[in-house]
């Protein structure tokens, strides 16, 4: 896959932070008989997130929503830095990376829709999944062949990873 992201970008990345809603899921919202909202997350994703992990990428998921199963998937996943219930994404994000001493040009983000776009422009390396909405999809570097929620996170971790490994 070739990308319009340098290697030496991938390289330098540290902080890499995903939206949860369309991207890590399909989008949609599943609602129990007790009012529960339920998420569906991919098995592929969370497997990529590991690898992009153990390659020294410090991971994040920054959220709108605020529900329980955010905080069991990432700590399912090894994944410490979650920031629920923010529809300021883009200072949440910039928050986070002064927070580990992480700049802009060392931080990566996935998003989907507006609340995403401010996020996806202070990012050095942008990613929005194919179903994304086109103001993301505009504001991403690569936009992924995957749909959120189906393959669009290991597709970006196997590209991040690929791009690191290259000489």
């Amino acid at each position: 896959m070739s990308l319009p992201i340098s290697a030496g970008d991938a390289r330098a990345l540290r902080l890499m932070a995903f939206d949860v809603d369309g991207v890590m899921t399909d989008g949609r919202l599943y609602f129990g008989p007790e009012g529960e909202t339920l998420k569906v997350f991919n098995t592929l994703d969370g497997h990529g997130l590991k690898k992009l992990a153990a390659t020294g990428v410090t991971l994040a998921i920054i959220t709108g929503r605020d529900t329980p199963m955010v905080a069991r998937r990432a700590r399912d996943l090894g994944i410490e830095h979650v920031i629920q219930g923010r529809e300021d994404k883009a200072d949440a994000l910039a928050d986070l990376a002064a927070t580990l001493g992480f700049t802009a040009r060392e931080t990566g983000y996935a998003g989907d829709d507006e609340p995403d776009v401010g996020a996806l422009q202070w990012a050095q390396i942008a990613f929005a999944p194919a179903n994304a909405h086109a103001c993301a999809r505009d504001a991403a570097d690569h936009v992924t062949a995957a749909r959120g929620g189906e393959g669009a996170v290991r597709e970006i971790c196997d590209a991040l990873i690929a791009l690191r490994e290259a000489r």
